[in-house]
């Protein structure tokens, strides 16, 4: 009896210790560079600010992921259902060329950039990348809504679109 309240304690300290979810973005995410299908490096932040006043869907993906393929018929549901919305891309593919091959391969709809300082860099980092796909709603004011969901046709991301 004395170990299952020694667990119990231990289980209630480890989750009302555990980090929250972010709701805005890190400096160093906000200034990590991204690259446009233009060839222009373009910093997270100028993403999020070409964008404001919209919704956004942030998928990251690359063209060589089998998960990443196999739900973009989900994404492309996501995009049908909610077309207010505006579908950020970021590619982790291993090179530029790869990436602009995957956009048109598999007909992907929306605004791409390729993260060019790939999973460990400052945006990596910031959203605790360890799986592809990746989603995260955005809302209007640039706030994260979602932070984590790997499938497209999460509940989670339809409750806060």
């Amino acid at each position: 009896m004395k170990n299952l309240k020694h667990l119990i304690i231990i289980g209630l300290v480890f989750f009302s210790c555990s980090a929250q979810e972010p709701t805005t973005f890190s400096k160093e995410a906000l200034n990590d560079t991204f690259v446009t299908l233009q060839g222009e490096n373009v910093t997270f932040k100028s993403i999020l600010e070409a964008h404001k006043g919209s919704t956004l869907v942030i998928d990251i993906w690359a063209s060589w992921c089998k998960d990443c393929i196999g739900g973009m018929p989900k994404v492309k549901a996501l995009q049908q259902a909610h077309p207010e919305v505006t579908y950020i891309f970021l590619s982790l593919d291993k090179t530029q060329e790869a990436w602009k091959k995957g956009i048109e391969k598999y007909d992907v709809q929306g605004n791409h950039y390729f993260m060019q300082s790939g999973w460990k860099g400052p945006f990596g980092n910031f959203v605790a990348l360890d799986w592809i796909p990746r989603y995260m709603v955005v809302d209007k004011d640039g706030n994260i809504k979602l932070y984590k969901a790997i499938e497209a046709d999460d509940q989670n991301i339809k409750n806060v679109l």
